[in-house]
């Protein structure tokens, strides 16, 4: 009876070993896979923190555009009024923001960098156009920043309307020509 119950107990024994020998070789990972599943971790961590810092800066960004139109409008004039003897020069400035300031202030831009722009272009640059475009016909299109045949015919209809030559291209004179409509609106 004591054989029995110590072979009995050998086996049990021997099984309990051959079972966590098997799972000890099943979950043995090489090196390189190891060190590849803890690139993943860290990737997967610096990922979460990099989509947080986003969204901070998204918010903190949109905070700042908030700040920027109402505390610092985009264009001032100076009127310095003519000075006597025994008195003071005094500057005032009087501001003026338009509520698509930013699309202004976008096609000021292109007027700065002597931007042309005609069919086949492409690009953000022509995406402001295209932006400016669908203000003006109350539309909207895709903004696809390619300057398409599209893009040309409603620039052309534009230009027309504002006395230009219809050309289909946009350069300095469209561009203050939207700048102008832009600020009528208010």
């Amino acid at each position: 009876m004591e054989k029995l119950k110590f072979a009995l107990f050998s086996i049990v024994v021997l099984a309990l070993v051959g079972i966590l020998g098997y799972w000890a070789v099943a979950t043995i990972k090489s090196g390189s896979e190891f060190a590849a599943t803890q690139k993943i971790g860290e990737l997967q961590q610096q990922n979460e923190d990099l989509t947080k810092q986003i969204a901070d800066l998204t918010q903190q960004l949109n905070n700042s555009e908030a700040q920027v139109v109402s505390l610092t409008p985009a264009l001032t004039q100076t009127v310095t009024p003519s000075t006597t003897p025994n008195t003071s020069t005094k500057t005032s400035t009087k501001t003026t923001t338009y509520k698509n300031q930013t699309l202004i202030n976008q096609l000021q831009q292109l007027i700065t960098d002597n931007i042309n722009m005609k069919l086949n272009s492409t690009g953000t640059r022509v995406g402001t156009v295209q932006t400016f475009l669908n203000l003006y016909n109350n539309t909207s299109n895709k903004v696809d920043n390619d300057y398409g045949a599209s893009t040309v015919k409603a620039i052309s209809a534009f230009q027309k309307a504002q006395g230009l030559t219809a050309d289909g291209q946009a350069g300095a004179s469209t561009f203050n020509k939207m700048i102008s409509w832009l600020q009528k609106q208010g």
